[in-house]
């Protein structure tokens, strides 16, 4: 087996906090029981390319236990556990090629590695394994059932390729999942985005100016934590939709050109690009705090910071690097960014806890399952999630969580689909 990690001497310490995270995953262990009687993957080779954590760990061990033949990358250059990637090949004889703080050349080389493998499946989370595949390797698309996308940037990609004819295989959007995004968006994000920071700085919330970009679900999470710490929020919108639940939320919301200046930690997650550029540099506090939660290292323009500086940047705490610029005033300011601007809760924490990806990957698990069932009824587009793998994932928590609920009465059915009872 080939593989590219950093050290298998790794591996055990890796292999506790797999089994740690399988603890606290009961609704991937129950699919991985289920998987491991019936083979429903039997004979296909899945390529992953995500955040090699140990709930990706136990989410693979799930796929291989199916009957898959799986081979993994990272998603980004600075979200992989070194122990985890280790332990995957060393106890669980999955190929991974992922190195922590890999540099881009190395990042897409493992991508290569992995295609390099023939996959029936893809699995992405940014959409840069389905990228590569179409731009660089479109002799490989035809040989493709389908795949899966675990964020919110990468399905954005994903529909512009289906928008353009690009897209060559079906594709379901994880990330659309209402038991993904409603709770590993807000409720994920939200804690290891803060959890990040934290580690990261040291720093206190309580009674600072917290600047959050983007109030999609995981901005809301990102906006409500803070808050519960004790930081005044500000929320930045171009959506008059999500600013004025923003604003009924209790938030103050503002432009960027106006939070810019008031802000003690920014906060980025909007998916897009420059949301914190060069005006905004010039008029922040001295000490402001910056900080990207979206997918990519885009959100803070690091370049214009970077020329912006009066000297090159210094490592002032692990993950934060300080730049010197000159205020609007002329005087110098010091602007902190954590984490080179990439995902933070990933690269200064250990992103979101297994309990709440435990839904997030029992959808992955259970899409590709469907994708190889009804691999000769799609067409190449962007799906969602099935419904009804999207009620089971929630039933199967509220089971785990020893959570009861309501059913409808036979009388309370035939109300609901009558149209002819009303008013008496």
């Amino acid at each position: 087996m080939e593989f590219d990690v950093a050290d298998l001497n790794l591996a055990e310490g890796g292999l506790q906090r797999v089994r740690w995270a399988d603890r606290h995953m009961p609704v991937l262990a129950s699919i991985r029981e289920r998987f491991e009687q019936e083979q429903p993957l039997a004979g296909v080779t899945i390529a992953a390319c995500l955040h090699i954590t140990t709930e990706t760990a136990n989410l693979l061990r799930t796929l291989r236990a199916g009957g898959a033949t799986v081979i993994a990358c990272a998603s980004n250059p600075l979200s992989t556990q070194d122990d985890v990637a280790a332990a995957l090949v060393k106890h669980e004889g999955i190929a991974v090629y992922a190195v922590r703080g890999e540099d881009t050349k190395t990042y897409y080389e493992h991508i290569d590695a992995v295609l390099d493998q023939q996959p029936e499946i893809t699995m992405d989370d940014g959409c840069d394994l389905v990228s590569r595949l179409h731009q660089d390797r479109k002799d490989q698309v035809m040989s493709v059932i389908a795949g899966t996308e675990e964020t919110t940037t990468g399905v954005i990609r994903l529909r512009a390729m289906e928008a353009s004819g690009t897209l060559g295989y079906p594709v379901v959007a994880v990330n659309d999942a209402n038991t993904k995004h409603m709770f590993d968006n807000r409720y994920g994000t939200g804690q290891s985005t803060l959890d990040g920071v934290i580690r990261a700085t040291n720093v206190l919330l309580a009674g600072k100016v917290v600047v959050v970009a983007g109030y999609g679900y995981c901005g809301k999470g990102v906006a409500s934590r803070a808050r519960g710490l004790g930081a005044q929020v500000v929320v930045t919108e171009i959506d008059p939709l999500a600013a004025l639940e923003a604003a009924m939320d209790g938030f103050r919301v503002e432009p960027m050109a106006e939070a810019a200046s008031e802000g003690d930690i920014f906060i980025t997650v909007t998916g897009n690009r420059d949301v914190i550029r060069e005006e905004h540099f010039k008029v922040m506090k001295d000490g402001a705090i910056l900080a990207n939660s979206g997918h990519f290292d885009i959100e803070i323009d690091l370049a214009t910071l970077a020329s912006l500086a009066l000297s090159d940047a210094r490592e002032v705490r692990p993950m934060v690097d300080e730049y010197v610029v000159s205020a609007a005033g002329g005087e110098p300011v010091r602007v902190m960014v954590i984490a080179e601007g990439r995902l933070v809760n990933l690269s200064a924490a250990e992103g979101h806890p297994a309990s709440v990806m435990d839904m997030s990957f029992a959808n992955q698990a259970l899409s590709v399952e469907w994708l190889v069932r009804s691999r000769d009824e799609l067409k190449p587009q962007v799906y969602t999630v099935p419904a009804e793998i999207d009620a089971s994932v929630a039933k199967l928590k509220l089971e785990s969580m020893g959570i009861s609920i309501d059913t409808l009465t036979k009388e309370q059915e035939e109300y609901l689909s009558s149209w002819t009872v009303g008013t008496k």
